[in-house]
């Protein structure tokens, strides 16, 4: 067999790449290269979430000045709730913990430091929200989604959802003794941890 012919073949089988193909390709870079400018925002949490407020007045102005897209905007209300209890809740619920007698949440001081993992990370988190938003408002230039509604009754709803549900995850932190921020270890003072050891010491 003539090697040339296989080298042939093989940049003809690139150059009669397929469209479907080549828009596969095209894709995956594309979400490469967005996921890479994603991973080197994660530091500059203020920023992505002045940007995130921003953008939250722009939908704000739009369904004020159009009167409309009330439905649009309780399924956002909605969504952005579930999003809330997910950052607020712990990766493990302490309810499955007790269930598999695994490790717990720290309850008292002097228990071994552990930081607070969410069941949606804050990236994450500000991500679905700006998506949403941004879903939402683009729906807002389709009339089909502008259903007539009165609107009071969905933000009296709403309101509802919002104080049973953070009742609810309230009451869940209050019995299992978690807060869902971490602020770093706790950092004690040289000189009064060289203290606390001589004295250990002079007691043996």
């Amino acid at each position: 067999m003539d090697p040339t012919s296989s080298g042939v073949s093989s940049g003809g089988d690139t150059e009669s790449e397929t469209p479907a193909a080549m828009a596969s390709r095209w894709s995956f870079m594309v979400s490469q290269r967005f996921q890479h400018l994603l991973d080197k925002s994660t530091p500059f949490i203020l920023y992505r979430w002045i940007a995130l407020f921003f953008l939250a007045f722009i939908y704000a102005l739009r369904v004020y000045f159009v009167e409309g897209f009330y439905v649009v905007s309780y399924g956002l209300g909605i969504y952005l709730l579930n999003l809330l209890i997910g950052f607020l809740s712990p990766q493990v619920d302490p309810e499955i913990q007790e269930l598999t007698d695994g490790p717990t949440l720290p309850t008292r001081g002097s228990d071994e430091f552990r930081p607070f993992v969410r069941r949606l990370p804050e990236l994450k988190f500000w991500y679905s929200i700006t998506k949403a938003f941004c879903i939402a408002f683009v729906m807002t230039f389709f009339s089909v989604f502008d259903v007539p509604v009165f609107w009071p009754i969905l933000l009296f709803y709403w309101f509802v959802l919002f104080m049973l549900t953070m009742r609810r995850q309230i009451h869940h932190m209050i019995k299992y003794k978690y807060v869902p921020f971490s602020f770093g270890k706790k950092r004690y003072d040289r000189k009064r941890q060289a203290a606390e050891e001589s004295a250990a010491l002079v007691r043996d």
